[in-house]
């Protein structure tokens, strides 16, 4: 019998005998002990957690998974991008071998998309393996980075290029945390949630531009949209796990908006990751529509619903500047995509008809960059 609660809203990522599911709704953090003695009986729990997060949330997952009467130690990271390097990897791991927590046991991550991701190449590389569960605590993780299965850290070289592919056994999206973020983190994240749209379903796109408000404000809206995200993201990992595919679409904005944070060398108070993402967006469809991939028409209208939801939109809006054309280019030569030197780009035919472009001419991307720079 389930020991869900029946608000619970169930999202399966179909991936034969490593299926799991996404499980959303309100208080999951507070039952999450009965939900993982249920499911995963007498395993201890490592959980990795920053300092912002774990002081908020930490406590009643503790209380939870005492009353279950699963072992557990709390491991906590700093916050922040610049934890997801080698040397807080390096932390992570000693710590999770200190606590004696064997291959059967579970590492817990509860946090953000950096926490996730440091914690999942943690789990898939401590004793070859252990036991995965995704606690994702910001909208941007729980419709994004803790689906799916890729994990892995920085390095001076560009974002997660260091890393594996390991999927978690559970994921639980409680929607109650949602409340603690900023305002400035919430937006972050929805950057990620008007992406599915963009990518393939243009009428979730026009629901979003009707319903962004109730989205902010919590509720059913929010559900839904977080479900509608992960149902997205789930169906893509089913058919190309290890992104040889058309899983790459997810990445729409992101080539441009790793180069963003790249140039800003991960300063969260200039530029987080979902920010980065939504100028990315932007630069994709206007780059499209320099292409003449798309129309105008597309690129704007795109732009106002970001820009109307208070996100930033142009290379312009990043405080402190992101530096010159040599630079970005450099760090979109880093890009995961790129394949035998040819650069791979998430273009677009209009919303919803997002595509994968390869072998675009650098020449091409370094003169739309002069021309993107020119316009602050």
């Amino acid at each position: 019998m389930s020991t869900d609660a029946p608000e619970t809203t169930r999202v399966p990522v179909a991936l034969g005998d490593r299926s799991y599911d996404i499980l959303i709704g309100s208080g999951l953090i507070a039952s999450a002990g009965a939900t993982l003695a249920a499911r995963f009986p007498g395993r201890a729990v490592a959980i990795v957690t920053d300092q912002t997060v774990g002081t908020l949330h930490a406590p009643a997952l503790e209380a939870g998974l005492a009353a279950a009467g699963l072992r557990h130690h709390r491991i906590t990271v700093p916050p922040g991008e610049a934890t997801k390097r080698f040397a807080m990897l390096e932390e992570v791991v000693d710590q999770i071998l200190s606590h004696r927590l064997e291959r059967g046991d579970i590492v817990l991550a509860l946090g953000g998309g950096v926490v996730g991701d440091l914690a999942g190449f943690a789990a898939a590389i401590v004793r070859r393996g252990m036991g995965f569960v995704q606690m994702p605590t910001s909208l941007l993780a729980q419709v994004d980075s803790s689906v799916g299965g890729k994990t892995g850290i920085n390095s001076r070289h560009g974002k997660n290029l260091i890393g594996a592919f390991y999927q978690p056994g559970l994921v639980l999206a409680d929607t109650d945390v949602l409340d603690t973020l900023s305002t400035r983190e919430f937006r972050a994240g929805y950057a990620e949630v008007a992406k599915y749209g963009l990518i393939d379903d243009p009428g979730f796109f026009g629901w979003l531009e009707a319903n962004w408000r109730g989205v902010f404000q919590g509720g059913k809206d929010r559900v839904h949209a977080i479900a509608t995200s992960c149902r997205a993201k789930a169906a893509v990992v089913a058919r190309d796990e290890t992104e040889t595919g058309d899983r790459a679409l997810l990445n729409l904005g992101h080539t441009f908006g790793h180069a963003l944070e790249a140039a800003t060398r991960y300063d969260g108070t200039r530029l987080v990751h979902g920010e980065a993402v939504a100028i990315g967006m932007c630069q994709a469809f206007r780059f499209s529509a320099k292409l003449g991939l798309c129309s105008g028409d597309a690129a704007e209208r795109m732009t106002a619903h970001l820009k109307t939801v208070g996100l930033p939109t142009e290379l312009a809006h990043v405080p402190g500047g992101v530096g010159d054309v040599d630079g970005l280019m450099a760090a979109i030569g880093q890009d995961k995509k790129v394949a035998r030197g040819k650069l791979t780009f998430i273009l677009a035919r209009g919303i919803g008809q997002s595509f994968i472009a390869k072998d675009v001419d650098p020449a091409a991307v370094r003169a739309f960059l002069a021309e993107d720079l020119a316009r602050g």
